[in-house]
């Protein structure tokens, strides 16, 4: 087993004829996040499950603090990820955080992607002038200490947020059983180069083709940030809003969301 399958936990399922599909989960998560969605793909397609450095089922003694600094690291990660396996050409599915660290990995490497599913994606999620990400410095600040003094408690309270429902659903539970696997130095230091992020300048550099897809109501990001990528990335684009609430809704609502995800796995942009 090679460096890179090792720690990104790699597996590759499916025996399809129709590609390779990589699924990229968020923050807080871990590849099983995709569980509702993966059965639909295997018959048709190979895919490639991974968790990304600093997810509860990697090492955290390969997690490099001033490698994951910036998103960059994460994108170079993907990379070395589709050279171990060859990959030529891929679909490639990110949720949250991976959704922009696939379009940043897409920017060198054009030709390993035919088209990126984004899922939950912000570009910045801090407000700024003419720009509405969801959240002041303020917000940032209090959630970091609040990350910081008592992480499990955090888990406890920003799970049920996050997913949109109570402690008792499935969908929290799961939320918050792969949130308490992170290490917590790990989990402060990768949220705050999330929530601090801004990629907005690279977004025309972005030429694939882009399929948005976003909920309804989502604490981490609001409808009009699908519209701001729609606008500014430099390639074609579509979105499409979905009628779920929370930020993860493959897992909170599968029944909504895993048809919608088929149809632009499956379907191109019509030019």
């Amino acid at each position: 087993m090679g460096i890179v399958e090792e720690a990104h936990n790699l597996r590759v399922v499916g025996e399809g004829k129709r590609g390779m599909i990589v699924l990229a989960h968020g923050f807080g998560t871990d590849q099983s996040v995709w569980k509702h969605l993966v059965p639909h793909l295997v018959a048709d397609y190979r895919v490639v499950l991974f968790d990304t450095m600093g997810a509860g089922p990697t090492n955290p003694d390969y997690f490099d603090f001033s490698r994951y600094a910036t998103l960059e690291g994460y994108a170079l990660d993907l990379l070395a990820i589709l050279q171990e396996l060859r990959v030529a050409s891929c679909i490639y599915v990110g949720h949250s955080v991976s959704a922009v660290i696939g379009a940043i990995a897409s920017i060198s490497r054009p030709d390993l992607f035919s088209k990126l599913v984004l899922l939950s994606a912000s570009p910045r999620y801090l407000n700024d002038v003419d720009y509405y990400g969801g959240f002041e410095q303020e917000d940032l600040d209090e959630l970091f200490e609040a990350m910081g003094s008592n992480y499990k408690a955090w888990c406890s309270g920003f799970a049920p947020l996050c997913v949109g429902g109570d402690m008792e659903s499935v969908a929290v539970q799961e939320f918050s059983r792969t949130l308490f696997n992170i290490r917590p130095d790990i989990a402060l230091s990768v949220a705050q180069t999330i929530f601090q992020s801004d990629v907005r300048s690279l977004l025309p550099l972005v030429t694939v083709p882009c399929h948005i897809v976003q909920s309804t109501k989502d604490l981490a990001v609001p409808v009009v940030v699908s519209e701001y990528l729609h606008k500014h990335l430099g390639g074609d684009s579509i979105v499409e809003v979905m009628p779920s609430e929370g930020h993860l809704p493959q897992l909170s609502s599968p029944d909504i969301v895993i048809p919608v995800l088929l149809r632009h796995i499956q379907h191109d942009i019509a030019v």
